[in-house]
């Protein structure tokens, strides 16, 4: 009796080791056709500051935002994520990745080596940009100086730093589906809507997140507690900036200018960084697909404290 409890034991074990080793497997990778392409370094660029890539991969504390080397510090509520070195150098950059192995890393959020990147990387946004966009910005990436130094490892602890769990989390909260155009909508509308929600990634931040950390659907551009840890995201729906017209977003993402004359601060001075580099019609897009969001309630901000004195 004894013995058969404990097959029963080892098999049962058997069968979820091997039920979480399936659910937990990283994603079909995306193959690359055939056909001739020829690569589009300029749109690249545009992609490139869409994406804001030199806002968490140029190195820390230099000013030319084409050094990719790495370094800078993401805080986040599972641990410290170190931004990787992606210059085209062939040690410690991606300068020997295919092309291939770049566009599963950016559409699939799996490496080279076939394992899962951790979603500090924006790649479940990212996965919504077409095919040329991503193979343009390789192209791209590819013209800029190639940085030494190889990034130090994650600051995750156990079990997060587990990345085959992050094959679950991806079946939860991944969703890899291509940006579809809104044929009702203006092509300057639909414009908006692609670059904010592939390589803008606006969401990622101005959104609250789950205790597993997925975005919270229903309140998406809601705001919430900022992913790394001080202060507070502003919720970009109608329901705060309704005041605020589509030129005053355009305005802002050129020069981090509010109507009122405040200035962006914390992160968001990084991202006026990159959006102030794309063409003015990229950022009326932006600006017209963002007041089209309809009001949604999002987190409480907590109190501010009283001022002293």
């Amino acid at each position: 009796m004894v013995r058969r409890i404990i097959l029963l034991l080892v098999l049962a074990g058997a069968c979820a080791f091997a039920a979480y080793w399936w659910l937990s497997a990283p994603p079909a990778r995306v193959a690359l056709t055939d056909k001739p392409y020829t690569p589009n370094p300029a749109n690249g660029e545009t992609i490139f500051n869409a994406g804001g890539c030199s806002s968490c991969h140029a190195v820390p504390n230099q000013p030319d935002r084409t050094r990719l080397g790495g370094g800078l510090a993401i805080p986040s509520p599972f641990g410290t994520f170190y931004a990787p070195n992606i210059s085209p150098d062939p040690n410690d950059g991606i300068g020997r990745w295919s092309e291939t192995d770049f566009v599963n890393a950016v559409m699939r959020g799996v490496s080279p080596g076939g394992t899962h990147y951790f979603p500090a990387f924006p790649y479940t946004s990212y996965a919504h940009a077409t095919m040329q966009d991503v193979r343009d910005l390789f192209a791209f990436l590819k013209t800029l100086p190639p940085v030494t130094g190889r990034v130090r490892d994650h600051d995750v602890p156990f079990p997060f730093n587990i990345r085959r769990n992050v094959g679950i989390w991806k079946r939860l909260f991944f969703d890899g589906a291509l940006f579809i155009p809104d044929q009702s909508r203006s092509p300057s509308w639909n414009r908006g809507a692609y670059l904010v929600n592939s390589f803008g990634h606006c969401a990622e931040c101005h959104s609250p997140r789950n205790f597993l950390g997925g975005i919270i659907a229903s309140q998406r551009f809601a705001g919430g507690p900022n992913p790394e840890g001080e202060g507070w995201v502003p919720n970009i729906t109608q329901k705060a900036i309704s005041d605020w017209s589509a030129k005053d977003i355009a305005d802002f993402l050129e020069n981090g200018v509010t109507p009122d004359g405040d200035s962006a601060g914390g992160s968001m001075v990084r991202v006026i960084k990159n959006t102030s580099q794309l063409k003015p019609a990229d950022r009326a897009a932006i600006a017209e697909y963002v007041k089209s969001l309809p009001p949604v309630e999002g987190p409480k901000p907590p109190p501010k404290p009283p001022k002293k004195g």
